[in-house]
């Protein structure tokens, strides 16, 4: 396991892994609507990715900080985005490069609905299980927000999970105007094995070849 300790700023919670060697960049992780910063699939992820070079910040939403289970109220999703820009400046002063945005499942939406009102908030996307629709009902897409994506965006997602498929998802992303890659899990649900897959091929998505460069079409060359 790499290092990593506690991060606690005003308004931000959560653990803080270091990087192996100096890299400068960094990439802000956070939870689901019934998890927390310590979720399995949040912890791999993290050392993968500072293993990769970046500082890597997991992180608690508000509404995860202000009681230790439940799921968050709709009432509360603007102030669960604060939380996440807090979390993305008090990264800045660690890590003065790059910043990335990354979670899982409700995390990830609220990432998304995030970089869709501040475009110029972060570099990249990171979304592990978006959900899509509620399982069983296809009809109540999460997308209204999409045509207003300009940040690229990497979508991870489980072949067998109930709250988007894999065609629903390459139907919804040709909704972002940014640059996307869907990458799936065969055989993951939701929880995408609580992250008990091969995240090299996660990380190689997201620093993709700059010949065909998707994600690191941002840093040119």
């Amino acid at each position: 396991m790499g290092e990593f300790t506690r991060f606690e700023r005003p308004g931000v919670s959560g653990f803080l892994h270091s990087p192996n060697g100096a890299g400068g960049d960094g990439l802000v992780l956070t939870h689901g609507a019934g998890g927390n910063c310590r979720a399995p699939l949040l912890v791999a992820a993290a050392e993968a990715f500072s293993a990769a070079g970046l500082a890597v910040l997991r992180c608690n939403l508000p509404f995860r900080q202000r009681r230790p289970s439940g799921p968050p109220s709709p009432a509360g999703a603007a102030a669960d985005r604060v939380g996440l820009k807090e979390a993305v400046t008090a990264l800045r002063a660690v890590a003065p490069g790059k910043i990335f945005l990354g979670g899982q499942s409700y995390g990830g939406r609220q990432a998304t609905l995030l970089a869709a009102d501040e475009p110029d908030l972060v570099s990249a996307l990171l979304l592990f299980s978006y959900p899509l629709h509620p399982p069983g009902k296809p009809d109540r897409l999460r997308t209204e927000h999409f045509p207003r994506l300009h940040v690229p965006a990497l979508f991870v997602q489980g072949t067998v999970d109930p709250f988007g498929s894999i065609v629903e998802m390459r139907a919804a992303l040709a909704l972002i105007p940014a640059v996307t890659r869907l990458l799936s899990i065969e055989g993951a649900g939701h929880d995408l094995r609580r992250g008990r897959f091969d995240f090299a091929a996660v990380v190689t998505a997201f620093f993709h070849d700059r010949r065909q460069s998707l994600i690191l079409s941002i840093f040119g060359d």
